[in-house]
């Protein structure tokens, strides 16, 4: 091969690599890491500074007692995908909605800004009908924190169905475990005048099931078809009563995936087919402070 064959070969590489390098760069997500006003403790902000640095992101932290238009300035100049603002001094409900209103003057409300912190669950509330993406709250695992940044950014970049995010539809149906359909049909027929709408076996989960509507969810009545059924060592360890509660989502293997990565523990890493005929799965008690979450992907 001539030697400017070779040259222009070895060339054309090089750029392929500079392109493929610069694209990994623009793809990386920046977060600047703040903390606004006077308060003087960090720890929390370096946590999460290097939780996100060890999920592969690029993370500016600014120091302490940062104005929001120090903030703002810092995150313009370093081209951020995202805001996190740390605070344990009680002025968040001042602060955070200063900086939304700073990029807003900016024309910089393309950023997403997330917040954390010692707040109240009812400042959490209103701080995010603001325009806060999502508060943190003591606890959080900073598993969650890199998940939820990383989903919440590719929705923005539009790299991701935009549903994943959002809270369940509503609860589905509530299951309850009972020694006999029909004797606990009878029941809620007799009392509070519900009608069983239909009846299924399940045999692959050992379980008989009645379903009856009760407003926009239904109570699921689950019979134990034989003696390695879990819910016949359900019956044996606690009796008859609440046995689980069901969530309408949408893309079910998108939000397991989703909860997996957050470090949840789940019975099912896959859907299986419920008693209604939709894709189900369960995550383990151990991990929703001893309620059994089932998810259910429904037509709706």
């Amino acid at each position: 091969m001539p030697q400017s064959v070779r040259f222009a070969t070895v060339y054309g590489m090089y750029l392929e690599n500079i392109r493929e390098l610069e694209v990994a760069i623009m793809d990386k997500i920046r977060v600047l890491i703040a903390k606004p006003g006077l308060d003087g403790h960090d720890r929390g902000a370096l946590v999460i500074s290097q939780a996100l640095r060890d999920a592969g992101m690029e993370v500016i932290y600014t120091g302490l007692r940062q104005s929001p238009k120090q903030i703002v300035r810092a995150a313009i100049q370093e081209d951020v995908d995202v805001i996190g603002l740390s605070s344990l001094s009680g002025a968040h409900n001042v602060l955070f909605p200063e900086v939304l209103k700073e990029l807003r003057n900016k024309e910089a409300e393309d950023i997403l800004v997330f917040g954390g912190g010692v707040i109240p669950l009812e400042d959490v509330k209103s701080l995010e009908a603001q325009g806060i993406l999502k508060i943190f709250t003591p606890g959080t695992s900073t598993k969650v924190v890199a998940t939820y940044i990383e989903t919440a950014v590719a929705e923005h970049r539009g790299e991701k169905e935009s549903h994943v995010l959002e809270p369940p539809k509503k609860v589905d149906h509530i299951g309850i475990a009972v020694h006999s359909v029909e004797e606990a049909a009878s029941f809620y027929s007799n009392h509070f005048h519900l009608a069983v709408d239909k009846v299924a076996e399940v045999p692959e989960q050992g379980v008989k099931v009645g379903f009856l509507p009760l407003g926009n969810c239904k109570l699921e009545l689950l019979e134990p078809l034989n003696s390695d059924s879990p819910i016949q060592a359900f019956l044996d360890k606690r009796g008859e009563g609440l046995h689980h509660v069901a969530f309408a989502v949408d893309n079910i293997q998108q939000r397991l995936d989703q909860l997996k990565k957050e470090g949840l523990k789940l019975i099912d890493e896959e859907p299986k087919t419920g008693a209604s005929g939709h894709p189900i799965a369960f995550l383990h008690p151990k991990t929703a402070h001893g309620s059994l979450i089932e998810l259910i992907e429904t037509e709706e």
